[in-house]
């Protein structure tokens, strides 16, 4: 399991299925998020550890999404709630798509020169859905292909 320091917290509710097959998509989901972030608060956009949970072409979305963090020299601070996660399996059950929602009211931004602290802007929606194309590979990780998210997305 990946490891995140205690200056930021990501915290998963109710992240359990009855359903093995929908527990795996969790379990790899679940270290796919905390691995964006390591690689966010360490600074590292070609993290091995998110490279591990993404399939090549989902891997240079995710570099894309790193680099808005560390290209301004930001980490991340705070708590990091997740929930309301909901797994669709295809028939063959060789793919599949992972959404959740994030609440950004409680995390921030932190400039790593300045240690400027920013939270979310005055007006913005902290509820961010996530929708996670995810394909198993051949060691049977799911690994996300693509990803979605839309501000304020979460079902009230």
């Amino acid at each position: 399991m990946i490891k995140l320091p205690s200056s930021f917290q990501l915290t998963f509710s109710n992240w359990t299925s009855s359903d093995p097959a929908e527990q795996a998509v969790l379990d790899d989901g679940k270290e796919q998020l905390r691995a964006g972030y390591e690689a966010i608060i360490e600074n590292d956009p070609d993290s091995k550890d998110r490279a591990f949970y993404d399939t090549k072409n989902g891997f240079l979305q995710s570099q894309q999404w790193i680099r808005t963090y560390t290209d301004k020299n930001l980490t991340v601070i705070g708590k990091l709630p997740v929930f309301d996660p909901e797994v669709t399996l295809s028939k063959d059950k060789a793919a599949a798509s992972l959404s959740y929602c994030t609440d950004e009211s409680k995390a921030s931004t932190k400039d790593r020169k300045t240690g400027e602290v920013k939270g979310n802007p005055a007006g913005t929606d902290p509820e961010v859905l996530y929708v996670i194309s995810m394909g198993k590979n051949d060691q049977g990780v799911w690994q996300a292909v693509s990803a979605h998210s839309e501000r304020g997305g979460c079902a009230k």
